[in-house]
């Protein structure tokens, strides 16, 4: 069915207010960026706590992609990303009021389970409710508002700076008000009709797919799931351990681990750290942040356009290459002193764009394709926890590694891992580019 025969107003209505949760995901990791040089000095922060600090966030994230799949599952996408806007908006309201160290972190605890709750269900509804042909290309549109949500969070720091020694908490109670606008969007749009089938009402998800491709679409498709679910309601997460699922189980951890173990992060949530090596200010510090979030949307701009035409394994491996050549040269320029100018901050956009292109936006939409229906909720949940033990674990290294090895070393460790995971996602990864979520199943589980 070509695409323009698809309802395309209303599906792009419904996929950029789930990916909403995408924006405040980006807003809420990215952020805290730009309170380090307060926070550092408020609370009197040492490299292991400061590392704790910004790390501390995932374990939120790692219990909310937990319990929000199997909720999910239960109670119905929809539900439960209402659920992450109302906690997105309890953690900018209570972060940015802290006035201890231990409450400052407790309210980021509470912000990490809205992350990993959108983190998992925002590119899961957006892939229940786009046809194949279109999917890989909408289900990116999440990674689009994810890095959009890390931009606007380096560009509100940057212009926040001028508020003086306050101005951490106003970068975090800025996150109020796109929290506000998720949790009333959310209202405005229908659960996805794969759920809703999941749960036994087909007539209410043939009347959501005939709005979305028309009567003929509709049929096909709730065929095609029904042929899925046949004497499978309910399914259990036990399934996913079962020998015909070892394949999609290995692709799914591998993709989300490594997507974090690329080593991207340290670059997103360290910028300033890293480039304070160079010798500038803080306002110089906080404006190449913003450089590094413009080329992050940029890129993925360049990715939602080429995930459909190039497909998605050959961008996640031009992405790994190119992150791989960027940390080598940037551990050059560690091994060689050679730190002056803006050669630094050259040599990180490489990675930017590089993890822009491919690992950012396109394990997302692997990872919302790959599972079957039964056990979708649940699967992902899986898979993102994985996803945030990596971020966590990266995170909360990095600034001992850095001190211990020297930046040198700790760059080409992240550019050994890189090339490790291009050559396993040459052998190991199949293309699902243009195939239904029900023909994936069929291909996949064996």
């Amino acid at each position: 069915m070509p695409s323009s025969q698809f309802n395309l107003g209303y599906i792009i209505r419904l996929a950029l207010t789930a990916a909403l949760g995408g924006l405040l995901f980006g807003y809420d990791i990215a952020v805290i960026s730009g309170t380090i040089p307060f926070i550092t000095d408020v609370f009197s922060l040492n490299e292991w706590w400061k590392g704790f600090t910004v790390s501390g966030i995932y374990i939120g994230c790692l219990v909310g992609a937990g319990f929000a799949g199997r909720m999910s599952d239960r109670f119905g996408r929809k539900s439960m990303l209402i659920v992450s806007a109302l906690i997105f908006g309890i953690s900018a309201v209570g972060s940015g009021l802290s006035n201890t160290l231990t409450s400052f972190f407790i309210y980021r605890l509470i912000g990490g389970l809205g992350v990993g709750m959108a983190a998992m269900l925002s590119p899961m509804y957006i892939a229940e409710v786009t046809p194949a042909r279109i999917r890989g290309r909408f289900v990116a549109t999440n990674q689009f508002t994810i890095v959009t949500g890390i931009l606007a969070a380096y560009f509100v720091n940057y212009l926040l700076l001028s508020v003086g020694d306050q101005a951490w908490r106003w970068m975090l109670l800025a996150e109020t008000i796109p929290s506000v606008l998720f949790l009333l969007s959310m209202f405005f749009v229908p659960e996805t009709p794969r759920y809703l089938a999941k749960i036994g009402n087909y007539e209410k998800a043939t009347k959501i797919l005939t709005r979305i491709g028309g009567g003929d679409f509709a049929a096909q498709t709730v065929e095609n799931i029904r042929n899925t679910l046949v004497d499978k309601q309910g399914g259990d997460i036990r399934l996913l351990f079962k020998r015909s699922m070892r394949l999609v189980l290995i692709i799914g951890v591998f993709l989300a681990i490594f997507q974090q173990w690329s080593g991207i992060n340290v670059i997103f949530f360290y910028a300033p750290d890293i480039f304070a090596k160079t010798g500038v200010g803080v306002e110089s510090q906080l404006f190449q942040t913003v450089i590094v979030g413009a080329t992050n949307v940029i890129f993925t701009i360049l990715a939602m356009w080429l995930v459909e035409r190039a497909g998605r394994k050959i961008l996640l491996l031009v992405s790994s290459a190119g992150m791989a050549l960027s940390y080598t040269l940037v551990g050059i320029l560690f091994f060689t002193d050679n730190l002056s100018g803006y050669i630094l901050l050259a040599f990180a956009l490489i990675a930017v764009a590089s993890f822009s292109l491919g690992l950012g936006p396109v394990v997302w939409v692997m990872l919302s394709e790959i599972f079957p229906n039964k056990i979708r909720g649940q699967a992902m949940s899986v898979a993102t926890m994985c996803l945030w033990i990596g971020t966590f674990t990266l995170t909360l290294t990095f600034p001992s590694l850095i001190n211990a090895l020297g930046g040198a070393i700790t760059f080409w460790i992240y550019g050994a891992i890189c090339i490790f995971g291009l050559v396993f996602m040459f052998f190991v990864l199949p293309e699902t580019k243009g195939k239904t979520l029900e023909e994936l199943e069929s291909i996949l589980i064996k």
